[in-house]
């Protein structure tokens, strides 16, 4: 009921391929059917213990705090280094993501110039921005973005 870890191959070509991933497809079926056992019991402990649980929501919230101060310093940054878009569709969402309104275009650009990853509809993980790299990340979406139009996500 435990596992984790990776497990790679490389093959000589396609049909050798084909094969080794039909025999790990019989193999990996049975992992699948049965998940770990390890995550519920570690849940069931913090939630029976009334200190562990104030912890955990604590831990939480501070996580969600940081999000949120990592957006709002998104923003401010990508003004500081001269964005003249609206951005305050970021900080109006919530969560670990943002969409940024960027085009598929936009977001290849960051990726292939920058090494900024995304998905190609725009949305970033804010929780990935830290002090360290918010401006790098500003930089480069100011340098992708100016003078095209950007769409506010709704």
């Amino acid at each position: 009921g435990e596992r984790c870890g990776t497990f790679s191959i490389l093959c000589k070509d396609e049909e050798q391929k084909e094969k080794v991933l039909s025999q790990l497809k019989l193999i990996i079926r049975p992992m699948y059917s049965s998940p770990p056992r390890h995550g519920s019991s570690i849940v069931k402990t913090v939630l029976q213990d009334e200190g562990l649980t104030a912890q955990y929501y604590q831990e939480c919230k501070s996580m969600a705090d940081r999000i949120l101060q990592m957006r709002t310093k998104l923003v401010e940054t990508l003004k500081e280094v001269g964005s003249t878009h609206d951005w305050s569709h970021v900080t109006q969402q919530i969560g670990m993501f943002a969409f940024t309104g960027m085009t598929e275009a936009m977001c290849d650009q960051l990726t292939a110039e920058y090494e900024i990853y995304l998905t190609r509809d725009g949305r970033i993980s804010v929780a990935g921005l830290n002090d360290g790299n918010v401006e790098y990340v500003a930089k480069a979406i100011h340098a992708v973005t100016d003078g095209q139009s950007i769409t506010a996500a709704s």
